[in-house]
Protein backbone atom coordinates (compact mmCIF):
# COMPACT_ATOMS: atom_id res chain seq x y z
CA UNK A 1 0.00 0.00 0.00
CA UNK A 2 2.84 2.31 0.91
CA UNK A 3 4.80 1.84 -2.41
CA UNK A 4 1.01 2.46 -4.11
CA UNK A 5 1.41 5.57 -2.71
CA UNK A 6 4.51 6.55 -3.40
CA UNK A 7 4.04 5.42 -7.28
CA UNK A 8 0.96 8.02 -7.51
CA UNK A 9 2.92 10.75 -5.94
CA UNK A 10 5.35 10.02 -8.09
CA UNK A 11 3.17 10.03 -11.07
CA UNK A 12 1.29 13.54 -9.54
CA UNK A 13 4.57 15.07 -9.28
CA UNK A 14 5.77 14.07 -12.80
CA UNK A 15 2.49 15.37 -13.95
CA UNK A 16 2.65 18.60 -12.27
CA UNK A 17 5.79 19.03 -13.66
CA UNK A 18 5.27 18.73 -16.75
CA UNK A 19 2.14 21.13 -16.80
CA UNK A 20 4.76 23.04 -15.30
CA UNK A 21 6.95 23.06 -18.39
CA UNK A 22 3.88 23.26 -20.67
CA UNK A 23 2.27 26.42 -19.37
CA UNK A 24 2.62 29.35 -21.46
CA UNK A 25 5.42 32.27 -20.41
CA UNK A 26 4.13 35.53 -21.59
CA UNK A 27 6.64 37.13 -24.29
CA UNK A 28 6.77 41.10 -23.21
CA UNK A 29 7.63 44.08 -25.32
CA UNK A 30 6.82 47.34 -23.72
CA UNK A 31 5.20 50.25 -25.49
CA UNK A 32 7.66 52.83 -27.16
CA UNK A 33 6.30 55.44 -24.35
CA UNK A 34 3.62 56.31 -22.84
CA UNK A 35 2.60 58.33 -25.71
CA UNK A 36 1.76 55.05 -27.89
CA UNK A 37 -1.45 53.82 -25.79
CA UNK A 38 -3.10 57.97 -24.78
CA UNK A 39 -6.09 58.54 -26.00
CA UNK A 40 -5.13 61.23 -28.60
CA UNK A 41 -7.07 61.57 -31.56
CA UNK A 42 -4.29 60.38 -33.70
CA UNK A 43 -4.11 57.31 -31.62
CA UNK A 44 -7.75 56.89 -31.96
CA UNK A 45 -8.41 57.45 -35.22
CA UNK A 46 -5.29 54.78 -36.26
CA UNK A 47 -6.91 52.37 -33.75
CA UNK A 48 -10.51 52.90 -35.57
CA UNK A 49 -8.35 51.80 -38.73
CA UNK A 50 -6.85 48.61 -37.46
CA UNK A 51 -9.84 47.56 -35.81
CA UNK A 52 -11.74 47.50 -38.83
CA UNK A 53 -8.66 45.94 -40.97
CA UNK A 54 -8.78 43.33 -37.76
CA UNK A 55 -12.33 42.56 -38.61
CA UNK A 56 -12.99 43.16 -34.77
CA UNK A 57 -16.27 44.28 -34.89
CA UNK A 58 -17.40 40.83 -36.39
CA UNK A 59 -17.08 38.55 -33.31
CA UNK A 60 -17.27 40.89 -30.68
CA UNK A 61 -21.19 42.27 -31.55
CA UNK A 62 -24.08 40.44 -31.39
CA UNK A 63 -26.73 40.87 -33.97
CA UNK A 64 -28.75 44.11 -33.42
CA UNK A 65 -26.12 44.64 -30.73
CA UNK A 66 -24.09 47.82 -29.68
CA UNK A 67 -20.54 47.59 -31.39
CA UNK A 68 -17.80 45.49 -29.24
CA UNK A 69 -20.32 45.00 -26.51
CA UNK A 70 -19.61 41.43 -27.03
CA UNK A 71 -22.19 38.46 -27.24
CA UNK A 72 -21.52 37.02 -30.55
CA UNK A 73 -21.74 33.76 -30.62
CA UNK A 74 -19.57 31.02 -32.78
CA UNK A 75 -20.13 27.34 -32.47
CA UNK A 76 -17.64 25.01 -33.11
CA UNK A 77 -16.94 21.37 -33.68
CA UNK A 78 -15.85 21.98 -30.03
CA UNK A 79 -18.57 23.98 -28.53
CA UNK A 80 -20.53 27.33 -28.88
CA UNK A 81 -17.89 30.56 -27.60
CA UNK A 82 -18.92 33.98 -27.21
CA UNK A 83 -16.91 37.15 -28.09
CA UNK A 84 -15.97 39.14 -25.08
CA UNK A 85 -17.14 43.15 -24.25
CA UNK A 86 -14.26 44.99 -25.63
CA UNK A 87 -15.62 48.21 -24.40
CA UNK A 88 -14.43 50.67 -21.30
CA UNK A 89 -16.88 48.95 -18.82
CA UNK A 90 -14.81 48.53 -15.60
CA UNK A 91 -16.92 45.73 -14.69
CA UNK A 92 -17.69 43.82 -17.55
CA UNK A 93 -15.42 45.06 -20.70
CA UNK A 94 -12.03 46.09 -20.64
CA UNK A 95 -12.34 49.40 -18.12
CA UNK A 96 -9.83 48.06 -15.89
CA UNK A 97 -7.13 46.80 -18.00
CA UNK A 98 -4.08 47.96 -18.93
CA UNK A 99 -2.09 48.51 -22.37
CA UNK A 100 -0.06 45.48 -21.71
CA UNK A 101 -3.28 43.43 -20.62
CA UNK A 102 -4.34 44.19 -23.69
CA UNK A 103 -0.96 43.51 -25.46
CA UNK A 104 -1.15 40.00 -23.60
CA UNK A 105 -4.18 39.28 -24.82
CA UNK A 106 -3.48 40.11 -28.21
CA UNK A 107 0.37 38.85 -28.39
CA UNK A 108 0.15 36.26 -26.25
CA UNK A 109 -3.62 34.62 -26.39
CA UNK A 110 -3.67 35.31 -22.11
CA UNK A 111 -6.32 37.36 -20.33
CA UNK A 112 -5.45 40.16 -17.77
CA UNK A 113 -6.95 37.18 -14.69
CA UNK A 114 -4.31 35.01 -16.47
CA UNK A 115 -6.46 32.62 -18.12
CA UNK A 116 -5.33 31.01 -21.13
CA UNK A 117 -7.46 31.90 -24.14
CA UNK A 118 -9.09 29.90 -26.82
CA UNK A 119 -7.89 29.84 -30.43
CA UNK A 120 -11.38 31.06 -31.69
CA UNK A 121 -9.97 34.18 -30.97
CA UNK A 122 -7.40 34.52 -33.76
CA UNK A 123 -4.38 35.77 -31.54
CA UNK A 124 -2.38 32.80 -33.70
CA UNK A 125 -2.22 35.70 -36.38
CA UNK A 126 -2.84 38.41 -33.93
CA UNK A 127 0.42 37.78 -32.12
CA UNK A 128 2.49 39.20 -35.22
CA UNK A 129 0.70 42.74 -34.97
CA UNK A 130 3.47 45.14 -33.85
CA UNK A 131 3.19 46.70 -29.74
CA UNK A 132 2.58 50.06 -31.60
CA UNK A 133 -0.64 49.18 -33.47
CA UNK A 134 -1.85 47.15 -30.37
CA UNK A 135 -1.68 50.32 -28.15
CA UNK A 136 -3.17 52.42 -30.97
CA UNK A 137 -5.98 49.78 -31.08
CA UNK A 138 -5.99 49.81 -26.95
CA UNK A 139 -6.59 53.49 -27.37
CA UNK A 140 -9.65 53.45 -29.64
CA UNK A 141 -11.25 50.50 -27.51
CA UNK A 142 -10.70 52.76 -24.56
CA UNK A 143 -12.40 55.72 -26.37
CA UNK A 144 -15.81 54.18 -26.69
CA UNK A 145 -18.43 54.83 -24.32
CA UNK A 146 -18.88 51.88 -21.74
CA UNK A 147 -21.12 49.65 -21.97
CA UNK A 148 -22.34 47.26 -19.03
CA UNK A 149 -22.97 44.28 -20.69
CA UNK A 150 -21.77 40.83 -19.25
CA UNK A 151 -19.75 38.60 -21.11
CA UNK A 152 -21.12 35.09 -21.38
CA UNK A 153 -19.40 31.82 -19.94
CA UNK A 154 -18.48 29.61 -23.51
CA UNK A 155 -20.39 26.18 -23.70
CA UNK A 156 -17.63 23.82 -23.46
CA UNK A 157 -17.91 20.27 -22.34
CA UNK A 158 -15.04 17.96 -21.05
CA UNK A 159 -12.30 17.68 -22.37
CA UNK A 160 -12.51 20.93 -24.00
CA UNK A 161 -13.02 22.83 -21.04
CA UNK A 162 -9.82 22.10 -19.85
CA UNK A 163 -7.57 24.91 -19.24
CA UNK A 164 -4.12 22.00 -18.86
CA UNK A 165 -5.24 20.44 -22.13
CA UNK A 166 -5.11 24.09 -23.51
CA UNK A 167 -2.02 24.72 -22.62
CA UNK A 168 -0.63 21.17 -24.31
CA UNK A 169 -2.38 22.64 -27.06
CA UNK A 170 -0.62 25.72 -27.27
CA UNK A 171 2.40 23.88 -26.61
CA UNK A 172 1.99 22.29 -30.02
CA UNK A 173 0.60 24.66 -32.42
CA UNK A 174 1.46 27.90 -31.00
CA UNK A 175 4.30 30.67 -30.54
CA UNK A 176 3.76 34.18 -29.54
CA UNK A 177 6.07 36.26 -32.18
CA UNK A 178 5.83 39.18 -34.46
CA UNK A 179 5.59 38.97 -38.13
CA UNK A 180 9.46 38.66 -39.48
CA UNK A 181 9.80 41.39 -42.17
CA UNK A 182 12.32 40.99 -45.04
CA UNK A 183 13.90 44.21 -46.24
CA UNK A 184 14.64 42.53 -49.62
CA UNK A 185 11.12 42.22 -50.35
CA UNK A 186 9.95 45.93 -49.99
CA UNK A 187 8.06 47.57 -48.41
CA UNK A 188 4.64 47.14 -49.94
CA UNK A 189 4.75 43.84 -50.13
CA UNK A 190 6.38 43.50 -46.16
CA UNK A 191 2.86 45.59 -45.32
CA UNK A 192 0.79 43.16 -47.42
CA UNK A 193 2.31 40.14 -45.26
CA UNK A 194 1.56 42.49 -42.23
CA UNK A 195 -1.84 42.90 -42.87
CA UNK A 196 -2.64 39.25 -44.61
CA UNK A 197 -0.74 36.97 -42.44
CA UNK A 198 -1.69 39.45 -39.03
CA UNK A 199 -4.29 41.44 -38.42
CA UNK A 200 -6.34 40.49 -41.59
CA UNK A 201 -5.82 36.81 -40.27
CA UNK A 202 -6.79 35.58 -43.86
CA UNK A 203 -5.61 32.21 -43.03
CA UNK A 204 -8.15 31.51 -39.93
CA UNK A 205 -10.50 30.78 -42.71
CA UNK A 206 -8.71 30.58 -45.93
CA UNK A 207 -6.33 27.24 -44.49
CA UNK A 208 -6.87 24.01 -43.78
CA UNK A 209 -7.67 23.16 -39.82
CA UNK A 210 -6.42 19.59 -38.64
CA UNK A 211 -8.92 17.29 -36.08
CA UNK A 212 -7.68 19.77 -32.96
CA UNK A 213 -8.39 23.10 -34.62
CA UNK A 214 -5.24 24.25 -35.46
CA UNK A 215 -4.18 25.69 -38.82
CA UNK A 216 -0.89 26.90 -40.96
CA UNK A 217 -0.62 30.11 -42.39
CA UNK A 218 -0.50 27.93 -46.02
CA UNK A 219 -4.11 29.75 -47.44
CA UNK A 220 -4.52 26.14 -49.26
CA UNK A 221 -8.12 26.83 -48.37
CA UNK A 222 -10.34 24.38 -46.05
CA UNK A 223 -14.40 24.73 -45.03
CA UNK A 224 -14.82 27.19 -42.34
CA UNK A 225 -17.06 24.92 -39.94
CA UNK A 226 -18.27 27.77 -37.43
CA UNK A 227 -19.73 29.21 -40.77
CA UNK A 228 -20.67 26.10 -43.04
CA UNK A 229 -18.52 27.27 -45.82
CA UNK A 230 -15.39 26.52 -48.09
CA UNK A 231 -12.69 29.26 -47.64
CA UNK A 232 -11.29 28.22 -51.06
CA UNK A 233 -7.04 28.29 -51.60
CA UNK A 234 -5.53 31.41 -52.21
CA UNK A 235 -2.74 29.32 -53.74
CA UNK A 236 -4.23 27.17 -56.05
CA UNK A 237 -5.44 28.25 -59.57
CA UNK A 238 -8.40 25.90 -59.83
CA UNK A 239 -9.84 27.20 -56.82
CA UNK A 240 -9.14 31.19 -55.91
CA UNK A 241 -5.39 31.68 -56.66
CA UNK A 242 -4.83 35.21 -57.61
CA UNK A 243 -1.43 34.42 -59.75
CA UNK A 244 -2.87 35.54 -63.01
CA UNK A 245 -5.42 38.16 -61.94
CA UNK A 246 -4.71 41.72 -62.56
CA UNK A 247 -4.01 43.58 -59.40
CA UNK A 248 -6.20 46.07 -60.20
CA UNK A 249 -8.92 43.25 -60.15
CA UNK A 250 -7.73 42.04 -56.84
CA UNK A 251 -7.60 45.43 -55.56
CA UNK A 252 -11.61 45.83 -56.53
CA UNK A 253 -12.59 42.70 -55.36
CA UNK A 254 -11.57 43.11 -51.91
CA UNK A 255 -12.45 46.74 -51.20
CA UNK A 256 -16.00 46.73 -53.36
CA UNK A 257 -17.20 42.82 -53.28
CA UNK A 258 -17.17 42.38 -57.09
CA UNK A 259 -14.68 42.44 -59.91
CA UNK A 260 -14.29 41.15 -63.65
CA UNK A 261 -13.10 38.23 -62.29
CA UNK A 262 -15.50 36.92 -59.42
CA UNK A 263 -17.59 38.97 -56.49
CA UNK A 264 -17.42 38.18 -52.97
CA UNK A 265 -20.30 36.58 -51.16
CA UNK A 266 -21.22 34.53 -48.03
CA UNK A 267 -18.52 35.50 -45.22
CA UNK A 268 -16.03 37.12 -47.16
CA UNK A 269 -18.80 39.32 -48.43
CA UNK A 270 -19.18 39.95 -44.80
CA UNK A 271 -15.50 40.69 -44.75
CA UNK A 272 -15.74 43.00 -47.72
CA UNK A 273 -18.27 45.07 -46.10
CA UNK A 274 -17.34 45.32 -42.29
CA UNK A 275 -13.53 45.64 -43.06
CA UNK A 276 -11.73 45.50 -46.46
CA UNK A 277 -13.86 48.47 -47.62
CA UNK A 278 -12.77 51.02 -45.28
CA UNK A 279 -8.83 50.12 -45.58
CA UNK A 280 -6.57 52.73 -47.52
CA UNK A 281 -6.03 52.08 -51.79
CA UNK A 282 -2.03 51.54 -50.78
CA UNK A 283 -3.10 48.93 -47.94
CA UNK A 284 -5.50 46.45 -50.76
CA UNK A 285 -2.62 46.99 -52.81
CA UNK A 286 -0.17 46.22 -50.64
CA UNK A 287 -2.42 42.81 -50.07
CA UNK A 288 -2.60 42.21 -53.63
CA UNK A 289 1.01 42.39 -54.48
CA UNK A 290 1.88 40.22 -51.28
CA UNK A 291 -1.05 37.26 -52.13
CA UNK A 292 -0.03 37.12 -56.09
CA UNK A 293 3.46 36.49 -54.81
CA UNK A 294 2.78 33.34 -52.84
CA UNK A 295 3.94 30.39 -54.92
CA UNK A 296 1.66 28.45 -56.95
CA UNK A 297 0.09 25.12 -55.52
CA UNK A 298 -1.20 22.33 -57.80
CA UNK A 299 -4.83 21.89 -57.34
CA UNK A 300 -6.05 18.40 -55.55
CA UNK A 301 -6.57 15.56 -57.26
CA UNK A 302 -10.12 14.77 -57.22
CA UNK A 303 -11.75 11.89 -55.68
CA UNK A 304 -13.13 8.90 -57.73
CA UNK A 305 -16.16 9.36 -57.87
CA UNK A 306 -18.82 7.80 -60.09
CA UNK A 307 -20.46 10.40 -62.58
CA UNK A 308 -23.55 11.59 -62.55
CA UNK A 309 -26.37 9.78 -64.37
CA UNK A 310 -27.87 10.80 -68.20
CA UNK A 311 -30.92 11.03 -66.24
CA UNK A 312 -29.78 13.46 -63.38
CA UNK A 313 -27.93 15.36 -65.84
CA UNK A 314 -31.28 15.39 -68.38
CA UNK A 315 -32.94 16.77 -65.03
CA UNK A 316 -30.36 19.22 -64.75
CA UNK A 317 -30.67 20.70 -67.87
CA UNK A 318 -34.34 20.77 -67.31
CA UNK A 319 -34.35 23.51 -64.58
CA UNK A 320 -31.23 25.07 -65.70
CA UNK A 321 -33.73 26.20 -68.68
CA UNK A 322 -36.44 26.75 -66.12
CA UNK A 323 -34.68 28.42 -63.70
CA UNK A 324 -31.11 29.90 -64.56
CA UNK A 325 -30.98 30.55 -68.11
CA UNK A 326 -32.62 33.78 -67.90
CA UNK A 327 -29.95 35.26 -65.90
CA UNK A 328 -26.87 33.27 -66.80
CA UNK A 329 -27.42 32.30 -70.42
CA UNK A 330 -27.78 29.36 -71.85
CA UNK A 331 -24.22 29.82 -72.97
CA UNK A 332 -23.23 29.91 -69.30
CA UNK A 333 -21.39 32.98 -70.08
CA UNK A 334 -24.00 35.29 -68.21
CA UNK A 335 -23.87 38.83 -68.48
CA UNK A 336 -21.65 41.20 -65.94
CA UNK A 337 -21.63 43.11 -63.70
CA UNK A 338 -25.89 41.38 -62.96
CA UNK A 339 -25.23 38.09 -63.39
CA UNK A 340 -21.96 36.12 -63.67
CA UNK A 341 -20.66 33.77 -65.93
CA UNK A 342 -20.83 29.77 -65.05
CA UNK A 343 -18.89 28.26 -67.62
CA UNK A 344 -15.36 28.52 -66.21
CA UNK A 345 -16.30 30.03 -63.00
CA UNK A 346 -14.22 28.31 -60.44
CA UNK A 347 -16.63 29.15 -57.52
CA UNK A 348 -19.19 26.46 -58.73
CA UNK A 349 -16.84 23.93 -59.99
CA UNK A 350 -14.42 23.76 -56.11
CA UNK A 351 -15.01 20.42 -53.86
CA UNK A 352 -16.38 20.30 -51.44
CA UNK A 353 -19.26 22.01 -53.69
CA UNK A 354 -20.66 23.51 -49.73
CA UNK A 355 -20.70 27.31 -51.46
CA UNK A 356 -22.48 26.22 -54.89
CA UNK A 357 -25.38 24.29 -52.86
CA UNK A 358 -25.33 27.18 -50.35
CA UNK A 359 -25.80 29.74 -52.75
CA UNK A 360 -28.74 27.86 -55.37
CA UNK A 361 -30.43 26.97 -51.26
CA UNK A 362 -30.34 30.59 -49.86
CA UNK A 363 -29.04 32.73 -52.30
CA UNK A 364 -26.61 35.42 -51.28
CA UNK A 365 -25.73 38.86 -52.39
CA UNK A 366 -22.08 40.83 -52.48
CA UNK A 367 -21.50 43.06 -49.75
CA UNK A 368 -23.24 46.64 -50.27
CA UNK A 369 -20.00 48.94 -50.64
CA UNK A 370 -19.16 52.54 -51.05
CA UNK A 371 -18.16 51.19 -54.67
CA UNK A 372 -20.89 49.06 -55.15
CA UNK A 373 -23.66 50.36 -53.14
CA UNK A 374 -26.77 48.47 -55.01
CA UNK A 375 -25.41 45.20 -55.85
CA UNK A 376 -26.93 42.52 -57.75
CA UNK A 377 -27.70 39.45 -55.73
CA UNK A 378 -28.76 35.53 -55.99
CA UNK A 379 -32.33 34.70 -55.54
CA UNK A 380 -33.07 31.64 -52.98
CA UNK A 381 -34.62 28.65 -54.86
CA UNK A 382 -34.57 26.40 -50.93
CA UNK A 383 -38.47 26.98 -51.25
CA UNK A 384 -38.38 26.01 -54.56
CA UNK A 385 -36.40 22.82 -55.65
CA UNK A 386 -35.77 19.61 -53.13
CA UNK A 387 -32.44 18.61 -52.20
CA UNK A 388 -32.47 16.01 -55.88
CA UNK A 389 -33.59 18.87 -58.03
CA UNK A 390 -30.73 21.29 -56.51
CA UNK A 391 -27.93 18.85 -56.69
CA UNK A 392 -29.14 17.52 -60.27
CA UNK A 393 -29.14 21.20 -61.60
CA UNK A 394 -25.47 21.77 -59.79
CA UNK A 395 -23.95 18.39 -61.34
CA UNK A 396 -25.37 19.50 -64.74
CA UNK A 397 -23.24 23.21 -64.16
CA UNK A 398 -20.43 21.53 -63.34
CA UNK A 399 -20.40 19.70 -66.13
CA UNK A 400 -21.73 22.33 -69.12
CA UNK A 401 -19.84 24.84 -70.89
CA UNK A 402 -16.52 22.51 -70.61
CA UNK A 403 -17.02 22.84 -66.55
CA UNK A 404 -15.48 18.83 -65.60
CA UNK A 405 -16.10 18.64 -61.36
CA UNK A 406 -17.56 16.12 -59.74
CA UNK A 407 -21.42 15.61 -59.20
CA UNK A 408 -23.39 16.72 -56.04
CA UNK A 409 -25.88 14.16 -54.62
CA UNK A 410 -28.50 15.10 -52.61
CA UNK A 411 -27.51 13.65 -49.61
CA UNK A 412 -24.55 16.77 -49.55
CA UNK A 413 -27.47 19.54 -50.22
CA UNK A 414 -29.36 17.77 -47.64
CA UNK A 415 -26.10 18.22 -45.17
CA UNK A 416 -25.23 21.73 -46.10
CA UNK A 417 -28.72 23.31 -46.06
CA UNK A 418 -29.03 23.08 -42.37
CA UNK A 419 -25.75 23.40 -41.66
CA UNK A 420 -24.54 25.64 -38.78
CA UNK A 421 -23.63 29.83 -39.41
CA UNK A 422 -25.30 32.56 -38.97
Amino acid sequence: MKTARLALLALLIVVLAAVALAWPRAEHIPSSSAQAHAPTAANIERGAYLARAGDCIACHTARGGVAYAGGRALDTPFGRFYGPNLTPDVDTGIGAWSADDFWNALHNGIAKDGRLLYPAFPYTNYTKVTRDDSDALYAYFKSLAPQRQPNRPHELGFPYDSQVLLAGWRLLYFKPGVIDTQPARGAEWNRGAYLVEGLGHCSACHSTRNQFGANGDELDGGLIPTLGWYAPSLTSGSEAGLGDWKREHIVALLGTGISPRGSATGPMAEVVARSLQHLTQDDLGAMASYLQSLPATPAPKPARVPPASEQVLAEGGRIYAASCAQCHGDDGRGKLPAYPPLAGNRAVTLTPAVNAIRMTVNGGFPPGTKGNPRPYGMPPFGHELDDAQVAAVLSWIRNSWGNAAPPVTAVEVNRYRATMGD
